[in-house]
């Protein structure tokens, strides 16, 4: 969970809830309410974090499962049109020509992955 894993490298790094906010730029609050779970950091302010704690943004969300869904992106598309991408700790820029690739690439993965699941649900023997 992003709150118990927050305070465990907060903690390893030797950083009160007050010297966190003050390096990211926010309030000390904005960090209890992170490390109980009442709230959320946005991408950007997660990539902030996990560079003042020498972690990854993977590593920070280890087992956490987004407190409000809703305001996770439904369609990839809309998702691949942010000015700002974190994929695997990194953030990108995204040219219109990188997004098209990008889109290209994920119509290939989800064809094979449906042809896949195809496979797997007519492999199932008759009785």
């Amino acid at each position: 969970m992003f709150s118990t894993q927050l305070k465990k490298y907060r903690k390893n790094n030797g950083y009160t809830q007050k010297q966190l906010a003050e390096a990211v730029g926010v309030t000390q609050q904005a960090v209890a309410k992170w490390e109980t779970d009442k709230a959320s950091p946005d991408p950007e302010m997660l990539q902030k974090i996990s560079s003042m704690l020498n972690v990854t943004v993977d590593s920070l969300l280890d087992g956490a499962t987004p407190k409000d869904k809703s305001k996770m992106p439904k369609d990839l598309n809309k998702f691949l049109q942010q000015s700002e991408i974190i994929f695997d700790g990194d953030t990108y820029n995204l040219t219109d020509e990188e997004r098209e690739l990008v889109i290209k690439s994920l119509e290939v993965a989800f064809s094979a992955a449906k042809r896949a699941n195809k496979r797997k649900k007519g492999d199932t023997p008759t009785k």
